[in-house]
């Protein structure tokens, strides 16, 4: 076909949607992925090794349909733009610093040291000095994707060595942007590697410098202004807009869009957007990342792997216990404690997804060859594959260790607690106060003098030690000083009052929430220093009536007017007995 003048139409460089191979590929995608990815979850593998092999599945290297790259290679690298904004988002200035001590400290010198050890290593081997450069920084990252999952599944985000461990993370993922920056600038065959990193840096201040006013004064006005309009449409796309538009900006500076949407990402992290706009972009995040890792799954050379199977084998042993050990040593120098350091570094001993994407950049970039680039995959693959395993025989040799030496003094455990509540008690109600803390991502530490329920705590690795509360040198060794509250949960009076009595002397302005049984014992709570007191026999009452209340039809409003009126009262006579008293 031709135009009037009987000139060829241009050709699109994609096919067309109405093609019935593009959309084949496209059924070929996402069957594959619905049906390899939940298996793989439900076998308790990262959801990232599972794309990866879908992806591998419609490769040119096995039977069966082999998808054309051109449309998902394209589409996969917004993945990870979208990520890098999602990592931005999750790092306000706030938590930067509340964790800048293991942050800037154990995690600068875990990705420096390991980045260091690796790459003397693999320039030793052979690899030029850009290359080698690379490697140390990528296989100094850890997955957070799966060490995250395996942390929230055992609920151990709030336990010591988790709460390190997320700290280092969070490190590893700021030193990506510089990585990714530094990447294009060392595949020029005439750089030299001083000069690049300090171009690299220059131009990543200035960056950071320019987002943070056009963001200052340009993107938080308009999303202001968005945000009144009320149309959801319009934000979802406000926020692609802004994504997009400023990695544009750094990619014309001769950045990456990586950096941008990073720099993006955390403009809005200190916002009261912050939340609906990571909701916005995570199906879009989701999804594209996935197509990123089936891209790379069908670039993997499955017969050559099998060739080398014995290299990578090695190379994957290697980079598991090289890390760990380092990290390990780390941990010990940073104070910590025995159990903690080696959770910590095995925890944190895999390969992470970003050297997927910094593997695919360094080889198409020709900074790494094709068969380094497949050698490091496979081992980075089969490093995360084998992480579930290394995290439960990390688990059981801490808890080994802790039954033969007893656990970990308090002073080490808690040194670096602030802003945590005290739980004294982790019986019904205690246990009941932690779960709902750790689902707000609040840190606790409790205490309980019942042995058993102490050890069954520790064998999931909780922040709960034997510890008597009333005593003024336990409660300081589990930082009453750097609390936020303490919350009073045990059931017998007489050692809820002593401890009461002891927490109000150690720390007089710390608000304390005491469980009581009746009004009588609310009163004596109250004197001896609580701040808020709940008598569960009032409680319940109350709780009861306005259920029969709401069974009888009365308006919801209506009852909670009367429960609050009968709270107000019985509240003034607990007051009226303690000015009595």
């Amino acid at each position: 076909m031709g135009d009037d003048t009987g000139a060829p139409l241009p050709q699109s460089p994609y096919p067309a949607m109405h093609d019935p191979a593009l959309l084949f590929d496209v059924l070929f995608l996402l069957l594959a992925a619905i049906l390899v990815v939940p298996l793989f979850q439900a076998l308790r593998i990262p959801a990232v090794l599972g794309y990866l092999v879908a992806g591998a599945m419609l490769g040119p290297h096995t039977p069966g349909p082999v998808v054309d790259l051109a449309v998902p290679q394209v589409l996969s690298e917004f993945g990870v733009v979208f990520l890098l904004f999602a990592i931005g988002l999750e790092l306000p200035v706030s938590r930067l610093r509340a964790m800048r001590h293991y942050i800037f400290g154990l995690g600068l010198m875990q990705v420096g040291l390991t980045s260091a050890a690796i790459g003397f290593a693999a320039w030793w081997l052979g690899l030029a000095p850009e290359a080698a450069l690379i490697v140390g920084g990528m296989l100094a990252f850890s997955s957070t994707a799966t060490v995250l999952k395996l942390l929230v599944e055992r609920g151990e985000t709030v336990a010591r060595f988790g709460r390190i461990s997320v700290a280092v993370l969070i490190f590893q993922d700021l030193a990506v942007v510089p990585l990714l920056t530094l990447l294009p600038l060392l595949a020029d065959p005439d750089a030299s590697i001083p000069l690049a990193l300090a171009l690299a840096a220059v131009k990543a201040v200035a960056a950071i410098l320019g987002i943070m006013l056009l963001g200052r004064f340009v993107v938080r006005p308009a999303y202001r202004f968005i945000a009144s309009a009320g149309n959801p449409e319009l934000f979802t796309a406000t926020n692609l807009f802004v994504v997009l538009a400023v990695g544009w900006l750094t990619a014309e500076a001769g950045m990456s869009m990586a950096l941008g949407a990073f720099l993006a990402g955390m403009l809005l992290a200190d916002t009261a957007y912050r939340h609906q706009v990571e909701a916005d972009i995570e199906p879009f995040r989701g999804l594209l990342l996935g197509l990123f890792f089936m891209t790379v799954g069908m670039s993997l050379d499955l017969p050559a792997m099998a060739a080398e199977a014995q290299t990578i084998a090695a190379l994957t042993v290697a980079l598991l216990v090289g890390k760990s050990l380092l990290l390990f040593l780390l941990c010990r120098l940073s104070g910590l404690g025995l159990a903690t350091s080696l959770r910590i570094g095995l925890l944190l001993s895999q390969g992470g997804e970003f050297a997927f994407v910094l593997i695919g950049k360094a080889v198409g970039l020709s900074v790494l060859d094709g068969h380094t680039g497949l050698l490091l995959s496979s081992s980075v693959a089969l490093s995360m594959a084998v992480t579930p395993a290394i995290g439960a025989i990390a688990q059981r040799i801490a808890q080994l260790i802790e039954a033969r030496l007893g656990a970990e003094a308090f002073g080490i455990e808690t040194s670096d607690l602030k802003s945590h509540v005290l739980i004294c008690g982790y019986g019904r109600v205690g246990k009941a106060v932690a779960k709902l803390l750790t689902e707000h991502n609040i840190a606790y530490v409790a205490l309980d003098l019942e042995p058993q329920r102490i050890a069954a705590a520790r064998h999931d690795g909780l922040p709960v030690y034997y510890g008597d509360a009333s005593q003024g040198t336990v409660l300081r060794a589990a930082g009453i000083e750097r609390a936020r509250a303490a919350v009073i949960t045990l059931n017998r009076p007489d050692a809820a009052h002593r401890a009461v009595e002891a927490i109000h002397a150690t720390a007089p302005t710390l608000p304390i929430i005491a469980r009581a049984h009746d009004l009588g014992q609310s009163a004596a709570l109250a004197s001896a220093g609580a701040s808020a007191i709940v008598p569960e026999t009032m409680e319940a009452s109350l709780q009861l009536a306005g259920l029969v209340l709401r069974s009888a039809g009365v308006e919801a409003a209506a009852v909670d007017l009367s429960l609050k009126a009968h709270r107000d009262g019985n509240y003034r006579t607990l007051a009226d007995q303690q000015s009595a008293s």
